[in-house]
């Protein structure tokens, strides 16, 4: 097998045999990269000569049996809007200003000090505010199970380099779904963790960042990296010291939720629909007690943390320069400037909304351990679109599945379940308790093994 498509776990396992070096497996990855990235478009700011004097030196750790931590030598990305010394953030707009970054975020700070080989930082849309990869800064991402279509967003180039095998880790942030909409569509397992579990910096409601990984194992050993604590964030959960490895667990008697319909937004997909049902059934033929979760998601709730966001953005652009204002992709600049005309009551109704979706969403899947739904209700859409509605006044009709979640601060993963008549991954998101973490990975580890055998990863030779 290519280098470029071990998993983190066996890479670090074939450098503690001396059976593959982290130079052997760099250079793979920037074969890999060399070889589809022009058509992909999952990256900016490549490394490589940096990220090989890295390796250099946890190829001698390695034949010392020294790992600098659990995932040293292994190929890393970072989504560019996270902090990583002496590169700008762009945000995916071309309105911003360029200034290099003084210190790595929490999520790269770890990273490297595990030995991580972070080689290059992965595209997103304008300001993370679409769920696509359309973006007035970055070229246009694009999913590699048919380039057509978009990789989801807004971890967009982090979701199409995992499935494109630019190595194994890959590092998102969600605050809606960024994390588990472009896993979903691009066919690779992601964890959005309970709030605060991964330092991140800054911290908002509802924004976490989270490891985006072709396997469930691969996302628990970097777990083991991710969640170390980080005292910049003041919204993070206390340091815990969890076996994010111990992955085994019986589903039997486990009392679990479906979700078919949240309530509002787009209307599920019959393949899509189709593709959870039958996941659902494999859960409940292992021993799993499976009962339908009723929609809780209203209109208000959607429409409110809509115009609470319109109201966020506004507040970032609205004193830009107007030749800056220009620059920004003009789907976000319709939704952002909407909100000039909201009035105090406008943004702290849309404010309340979310917090009475917080509330529903934790009364809704309390009887439940766990809750399987789709990630989206549709598959990809077209890669030159905004979003599935391509309208600015209905940015948000695709992630009615996703937003409770991070409104509830509970833990959510997306893993593939299917493909469509197409060929398109369809993605189911398994939903936990707040702070069961681990619980969501053991699930979604469960459901890897039951699944049925999963189509080879697409090549672009």
């Amino acid at each position: 097998m290519n280098a470029a498509d071990l998993t983190a776990c066996e890479l670090v396992q074939a450098y503690a045999a001396r059976k593959l070096s982290p130079v052997e497996a760099l250079e793979a990855v920037q074969a890999r990269v060399e070889k589809y990235e022009p058509a992909l478009m999952a990256l900016w700011e490549q490394d490589f000569p940096g990220a090989m004097n890295v390796a250099r030196d946890s190829e001698a750790r390695w034949h010392r049996g020294e790992p600098l931590g659990p995932i040293d030598g292994v190929p890393v990305t970072i989504k560019e809007n996270l902090a990583t010394k002496g590169v700008g953030m762009p945000l995916g707009t071309a309105a911003i200003d360029l200034v290099p970054s003084a210190v790595d975020a929490p999520p790269a700070a770890r990273s490297r000090e595990s030995g991580g080989l972070i080689f290059a930082r992965t595209t997103m849309p304008d300001y993370g505010m679409l769920s696509s990869s359309r973006s007035s800064f970055h070229k246009l991402t694009r999913n590699p199970w048919d380039r057509t279509k978009t990789p989801g967003g807004s971890s967009s180039g982090a979701g199409a380099a995992a499935a494109a095998g630019y190595g194994p880790l890959h590092i998102g942030t969600d605050i809606g779904g960024s994390v588990r909409l472009p896993a979903g569509w691009c066919g690779i397992f992601t964890l959005k963790p309970s709030l605060g579990r991964v330092p991140i910096d800054p911290p908002f409601q509802g924004r976490i960042a989270g490891p985006m990984t072709r396997t469930v194992a691969d996302s628990a050993l970097f777990m083991e990296v991710l969640s170390l604590p980080d005292p910049r964030d003041h919204m993070s959960l206390p340091y815990e010291k969890i076996a994010w490895s111990a992955l085994d667990r019986d589903v039997r008697g486990l009392r679990i939720g479906l979700h078919l319909d949240p309530g509002a937004g787009l209307p599920v997909d019959p393949e899509v629909r189709a593709a959870v049902e039958s996941a659902a059934r494999a859960f409940e033929a292992a021993g799993a007690i499976v009962e339908p979760l009723a929609p809780f998601l209203t209109r208000d709730m959607l429409d409110g943390q809509d115009r609470f966001w319109r109201a966020r953005a506004y507040a970032d652009i609205k004193d830009l320069p107007e030749e800056r204002k220009a620059r920004i992709l003009p789907f976000i600049r319709a939704w952002a400037e909407s909100a000039a005309s909201f009035s105090g009551h406008d943004v702290f109704s849309g404010y309340a909304q979310s917090m009475a979706l917080r509330k529903a969403t934790e009364q809704a899947t309390r009887r439940f351990d766990y809750v399987l739904s789709p990630t989206a209700p549709i598959a990809a859409f077209d890669a030159e679109l905004p979003s599935p509605t391509n309208d600015p006044e209905r940015p948000f009709e695709h992630i009615a599945f996703t937003l409770p979640y991070n409104m509830s601060e509970q833990p959510a993963s997306s893993i593939n379940c299917g493909f469509t008549s197409r060929g398109l991954p369809i993605g189911l998101q398994i939903a936990g308790r707040r702070f069961d973490d681990l619980g969501v990975l053991q699930i979604s580890r469960a459901w890897e093994k039951m699944r049925p055998q999963q189509r080879a990863w697409p090549d672009h030779s």
